[in-house]
């Protein structure tokens, strides 16, 4: 079972909703932005060697709607013009590092 890969938990947190579900804020490009995912009730053990992926993407189509790449109040009233190519982006500076917190247990 060398490189098996096993998806723990599959979360979409549109940009949008980060901070809140009730009120969809847009995000500002460049701007560095702290997300919060809540895996609920997943527990799954790491055992030595293994390694834990992320993945952070725009999109999840066709699994999940499609992404605009821009905020528009309501998606269902979306233009051909509102879809945009962007770029995500991982920081790796001692200013601004992405990384996960995991809890231990005993």
């Amino acid at each position: 079972m060398a490189a098996y890969e096993l998806m723990v938990a599959g979360e979409v947190i549109p940009g949008r909703f980060r901070k809140t579900m009730e009120k969809p804020e847009p995000l500002i490009p460049g701007k560095v932005e702290a997300y919060s995912i809540d895996l609920h009730s997943v527990d799954h053990v790491f055992k030595k060697g293994h390694k834990i992926m992320v993945q952070v993407q725009s999109t999840w189509f066709p699994i999940i709607d499609r992404n605009l790449q821009k905020f528009v109040t309501n998606i269902f009233e979306a233009t051909e013009t509102d879809f945009q190519i962007v770029r995500q982006k991982i920081f790796r500076s001692a200013q601004c590092s992405s990384h996960i917190e995991l809890p231990v247990m005993p």
